[in-house]
């Protein structure tokens, strides 16, 4: 399955040349993941509110083309690891006038109770852990 986050680049997040700056990227994979959880039926929002945090592990980057001021995006997100305790997402951003895509990328996240320690949503949040399995079965079956 994958989830699709439009998205105009900002003037503030351009650099001299008038191109998104690289460190930008990132917030683009964030509010794409946020919006995709939310699709799911699982607002980060509400992890939080129950004691849940998703940190990032790792980042993976690959920038193929430059993305400029008012230009549109398509970011498209995919979770392609989970397993309760640890989840995977791939991102593609495409620009939507071209098609072409501009960025590639790959975040790591856990999940984590407010004092740090690792949660399992199987065992702790079963409806939520239920809905990425389900997002990521509907990924083999499209395999």
């Amino acid at each position: 399955m994958t989830f699709t986050y439009e998205r105009k680049a900002n003037y503030y997040e351009t650099d001299m040349m008038g191109v998104v700056h690289h460190s930008n990227y990132l917030r683009y994979f964030e509010e794409a993941r946020i919006a995709f959880m939310d699709s799911l039926g699982i607002p980060y929002k509400e992890l939080e509110e129950n004691g849940i945090m998703s940190p990032v592990l790792s980042v993976q980057c690959e920038y193929k083309r430059m993305v400029q001021f008012g230009e549109t995006m398509l970011i498209k997100v995919s979770l392609i690891e989970y397993n309760g305790i640890r989840m995977k997402l791939n991102y593609e951003i495409v620009d939507k006038k071209s098609g072409k895509v501009t960025t590639r990328g790959i975040t790591s996240h856990c999940f984590l109770s407010k004092n740090g320690r690792p949660v399992s949503l199987k065992n702790n949040m079963t409806e939520y852990h239920e809905k990425f399995l389900e997002c990521l079965d509907k990924v083999s079956d499209n395999q």
